[in-house]
């Protein structure tokens, strides 16, 4: 029986700390990799059948592709310190990584060439979506209209503490058109602590059923875990007091159309009509 959550280190494989692909149970669509790296050190993606967006999470990195010029990634300090340029690498291609710190890496698969490109951190849409307690920032690095893929769709969420994001519950899990879209999701968390350097920082993610399709999973992740999204509704995602919440969201799925619809559950989605007489949280856009 498949686990959707993945707990730090336990999909680790060589210099990647965590590793989603389709040899993991119950995923096809999409993959994720997270390498720390030292200076000096390399990660080698090989050629296949997906496309990559190379994400650097803390630290300045080049990706080198396979036959092609460098592309150099200023990065960032931490998650926290603003958005950062992105490379994007196109179906079998490999690359080589090297840098210093932290990277991950979005997968989807997809068939089509396209040319490898850098999206500057300057030129990432930053959106405050909700209000109030539901409050939180999006980054949308590789959405439609933002980044030219086949199927990948891409973002960074970050979640003041004691905020819910991915609220209300919703769900993508089947093709209607103009309606909904089928994609499975990844999502990566990082925290940090409101005040530096106290506690052990943590969160809650859920999972539920859709009709026809049973799943169950709240999971308390930590810094650097994983959770898998195949179908059902989910949300909240909810960062606890005391702990900003940051998580890396990659979908895709079997549509021809590359978009990202949803329904809300139905029992929640009247929470939207609520954000109308309420401000936007003061905390946001957070900052490092």
């Amino acid at each position: 029986m498949a686990t959707w959550h993945k707990p730090k280190g336990s999909t680790a494989q060589g210099p990647w700390a965590a590793v989603v692909d389709s040899r993991t149970e119950g995923w096809e669509h999409t993959g994720l990799r997270v390498a720390e790296l030292s200076r000096g050190q390399t990660a080698t993606l090989p050629a296949g059948p997906v496309e990559r967006v190379i994400v650097p999470l803390a630290g300045t990195f080049t990706v080198r592709p396979d036959g092609l010029e460098a592309i150099d990634l200023a990065g960032r300090e931490s998650v926290w310190s603003g958005p950062t340029d992105v490379a994007y690498v196109g179906p079998n291609r490999g690359a080589t990584l090297e840098g210093a710190g932290r990277v991950a890496v979005c997968e989807a698969a997809a068939s089509q060439t396209r040319p490898p490109a850098r999206r500057p951190a300057a030129g990432t849409p930053r959106e405050l979506r909700g209000a109030g307690a539901c409050s939180r920032e999006v980054r949308n690095f590789a959405t439609p209209g933002v980044l030219d893929a086949e199927s990948i769709i891409a973002c960074e969420v970050l979640t003041p503490a004691g905020n819910w994001s991915s609220y209300p519950p919703h769900k993508h899990d089947r093709e209607l058109t103009g309606v909904e879209a089928e994609l499975e999701e990844i999502y990566y968390f990082e925290f940090r602590p409101t005040i530096p350097g106290l506690g052990d920082p943590l969160g809650y993610q859920r999972v539920s059923g859709s009709p026809g399709r049973e799943i169950d999973v709240l999971a308390e992740v930590r810094h650097g875990d994983v959770v898998l999204v195949p179908f059902g509704w989910h949300g909240p995602s909810m960062a606890a007091p005391g702990y900003d919440m940051y998580y890396l969201n990659v979908m895709a799925g079997p549509g021809r159309e590359r978009a990202w619809r949803i329904s809300d559950h139905p029992d929640q989605a009247w929470i939207r009509q609520t954000w109308e007489g309420q401000a936007v949280d003061p905390r946001l856009p957070l900052r490092g």
